[in-house]
């Protein structure tokens, strides 16, 4: 048996009557003012739910109702444009007057068109020269983390849950929000910088889909947790491997192609509607 999982910012009571009838649910009880879980809904009718809530915006996923947060163990996140708004590879090439050409590159590369490792080796050529500075300008700034996080994050974090972050991103910008967070773990390339400037490298290997599949994989083996005990959070489709990885793979604001792979999607609310799943 599961319950169904409604959010959006405005839900209408009929919508919630039509949804219970429609997975057979027999109880339909409020989380908050955005979210409502039916209890007893029918999974084997995710097709028909799947279609309402797409008519009428809704957020939607079915958990098996015995799904607590006191078991999710490891919560994994993406960074750019999932746990923050931004992409900052795009922001750090703003000041030098060349977002455009990175952020087209950024997006073949999100939707799955372009090989990661090859465009972001790319995007970060076309930042030689661009002063150390630069970056501390974009997280000031720029960097805002996305709605509901800090809420998302708390909950898991006082459940028991260990978390981490890992990006394509920088590490410049992953070891602040680890601080700022009180993150397990963070995990993200390193910008060469030589006398003060970057010289349009990246040390070490690059973190890319399958680094962050591994990465998953020993954090959840190290904690010895169960697939089911994992959720992983992310945008864009060099997440897909890492979301199909974990029991809870959840494609957040993501891209078409995210969307339609991941096992999960928020569309409607913020990161909290991730919480919401398991209270």
């Amino acid at each position: 048996m599961h319950r169904l999982v409604i959010q959006a910012p405005n839900i209408a009571t009929q919508d919630l009557k039509q949804l219970a009838r429609l997975s057979d649910a027999y109880q339909i009880d409020a989380i908050n003012q955005q979210a409502f879980r039916l209890l007893g809904a029918h999974i084997d009718n995710d097709e028909a739910v799947a279609d309402f809530c797409e008519s009428n915006q809704l957020d939607y996923a079915f958990i098996p109702e015995d799904a607590n947060v006191h078991d999710i163990g490891l919560v994994v996140m993406d960074m750019d444009s999932t746990l923050i708004t931004i992409e900052c590879i795009d922001e750090i090439a703003d000041m030098v007057g060349i977002k455009p050409q990175v952020a087209d590159i950024t997006a073949a590369a999100m939707r799955g068109e372009l090989d990661f490792r090859e465009s972001l080796t790319r995007r970060v050529a076309l930042l030689a020269g661009l002063e150390e500075s630069a970056l501390a300008r974009v997280y000031d700034e720029r960097l805002q983390l996305m709605a509901g996080a800090e809420k998302m994050l708390k909950g898991f974090q006082q459940a028991g849950a260990k978390t981490l972050l890992i990006s394509g991103g920088f590490t410049f910008f992953t070891g602040k929000l680890q601080t700022r967070l009180s993150l397990s773990r963070a995990i993200a390339n390193v910008l060469e910088i030589d006398n003060g400037k970057l010289t349009g490298k990246v040390n070490g290997d690059i973190v890319d889909a399958e680094r962050k599949k591994t990465e998953l994989i020993a954090f959840r083996e190290e904690l010895g947790l169960r697939r089911d005990q994992v959720v992983a959070i992310g945008d864009g489709a060099n997440d897909l491997p890492m979301l199909h990885e974990a029991g809870y793979g959840v494609a957040c604001h993501a891209k078409p192609k995210v969307k339609a792979e991941a096992p999960y999607s928020i569309n409607q609310v913020g990161l909290e509607g991730v919480l919401n799943y398991f209270l």
